[in-house]
């Protein structure tokens, strides 16, 4: 019997029962990745002799009458996690031979969990593209087609689970990384409330892991299944234990509703920057769709929204004065005198960007107030509406494009050429006020590509757009192989 494709609670069922092991499981995936993974490059960091040796582990646990929540379940992790004794490089030659000495809190946390780690996946150099490429591990293909790009910076994790290789995975996002690929690869990804999940040891290298709040970055799941994402969760959610003490007992609230019938839910297909290709258009329609034929509540505009252009700007603000604070000094000198050339009149997202990158701390903490105004927005929107479903992004996995300057690169939609990091305004509009978001496929695009959407629900309520990516899953199908 085929193991690959089956979800982690599948195969929870299949060992329980005694109708598998992990050390069968676990060979047949290493079979898989030596068989398939040559052509699409998603297990950069393979770790296939301790996988063996903690599967043989957890079939003796299990023989024991132990039950873990991932025991024996084959997975893989990203590789800016740290994990003792493999490499951690971000992508960057220059860290290409640093090697932890200690596991990320995530990574401890699913070894406790019983997990079988297969190795680790793919990413854009520092973690900052759409795309999953570097100096060191080369390209990661979309199993879909080969000539796309899985997505960024998750890449590797989304393309590893499409091609059977692993039940889970653990990714993260800032800008998208979670959701992005699992919409481009048709998987799932769940980017939780910000600070719901710790991060620690999700560091750049060759920095020390310390337990630091993140501004918008967060740790996630991903998976092939919406229920395999909660299971997940549940081992991932809750905060650091050196800044809250090993007791701490998360309770994250129930989800609002049980049936498809109870949601009320706004739909939305188009973003002020920057429009929707006809193939992402139609995957909100067919979700739509799926939620007025189980009798949901359904509308497709509200009052209450917050301005989602506005939004995008201040998200462009907050994620680009993040990522360009450790700059040299000269780099930053330079960028002053061209963002002082720019005309007061230019309001795009490529203005925006330049601008961002000189902000001053008062600047920051200005975009700062303004976020806490558009979350208060977001709490008054759901009093009315139980989630969002919206884009991820404007298209399908689009070709591979390595031009060395990101900022040069296009993104086409339908015909018409936008600024390449325009695309990341749909994934902001859950990033930038720290909301829940679960991407879901939807069925492929007439180019037969994957194409997914997000879920976006309320603040520390990630359990409600997951239990409504479980209900659509049943409407809509859910993971297909490719």
């Amino acid at each position: 019997m085929d193991w690959n494709f089956r979800s982690a609670e599948e195969l929870t069922v299949a060992l329980h029962a005694g109708d598998v092991t992990s050390v069968e499981l676990t060979e047949e995936a290493i079979d898989r990745i030596e068989r398939e993974d040559k052509a699409i490059n998603a297990i950069c960091v393979r770790d296939f002799d301790r996988a063996r040796e903690t599967a043989r582990e957890a079939d003796q646990a299990r023989a024991r009458g132990e039950n873990r929540p991932l025991l024996g379940i084959p997975m893989t992790v990203k590789e800016s996690y740290n994990m003792a004794g493999l490499p951690t490089t971000w992508g960057m030659p220059a860290h290409r031979d640093y090697v932890p000495t200690e596991d990320a809190v995530q990574v401890s946390r699913i070894k406790a969990a019983g997990a079988v780690v297969l190795g680790k996946t793919n990413v854009p150099l520092g973690l900052q593209d759409i795309q999953s490429f570097n100096d060191i591990y080369g390209t990661t293909n979309n199993p879909w087609n080969h000539a796309r790009t899985s997505g960024g910076s998750s890449g590797g994790s989304a393309a590893a689970l499409a091609a059977g290789f692993g039940a889970l995975s653990l990714g993260s996002d800032i800008a998208g990384s979670l959701r992005t690929p699992a919409h481009f690869c048709g998987v799932y990804a769940h980017k939780p409330t910000l600070g719901l999940a710790a991060p620690r040891g999700m560091v750049p290298p060759p920095g020390p892991a310390l337990p630091i709040d993140l501004d918008l970055a967060v740790v996630g799941p991903m998976a092939r299944t919406a229920r395999d994402l909660t299971l997940l969760l549940n081992v991932m959610a809750g905060p650091d234990p050196l800044t809250h003490g090993i007791a701490y007992d998360l309770k994250l609230p129930a989800a609002r509703h049980d049936r498809l019938s109870e949601f009320r839910v706004l739909v939305l297909e188009d973003h002020p920057l920057i429009p929707s290709s006809a193939a992402v258009r139609a995957a909100v329609n067919r979700v739509a769709d799926a939620l007025l034929d189980g009798g949901a509540n359904v509308a497709r505009h509200s009052a209450l929204l917050p301005d989602l252009a506005e939004a995008g700007t201040l998200y462009t603000q907050l994620l680009i004065s993040n990522s360009v604070a450790r700059f040299p000094i000269d780099s930053y000198e330079m960028l002053q005198i061209r963002a002082a050339a720019l005309s007061p009149e230019d309001r795009s997202l490529d203005a925006a960007r330049l601008r961002a990158m000189v902000f001053t701390h008062r600047d920051w903490l200005e975009a700062n107030n303004l976020r806490e105004r558009h979350r208060h927005g977001w709490r008054q929107l759901f009093t009315e509406f139980d989630a969002v479903v919206c884009p991820i992004t404007p298209t399908p996995a689009f070709p591979h494009d390595h031009h060395p300057d990101p900022l040069t690169r296009r993104i086409d939609v339908d015909g018409v050429t936008y600024p390449y990091f325009d695309q990341l305004v749909w994934a902001g509009a859950a990033t930038m006020p720290g909301l829940p978001a679960t991407a879901i496929p939807t069925g492929p695009s007439p180019e037969g590509l994957p194409v997914g959407v997000q879920l976006i629900g309320p603040m520390f309520e990630d359990r409600t757009p997951l239990r409504l990516a479980e209900l659509l899953e049943e409407q809509l199908g859910g993971f297909r192989a490719p």
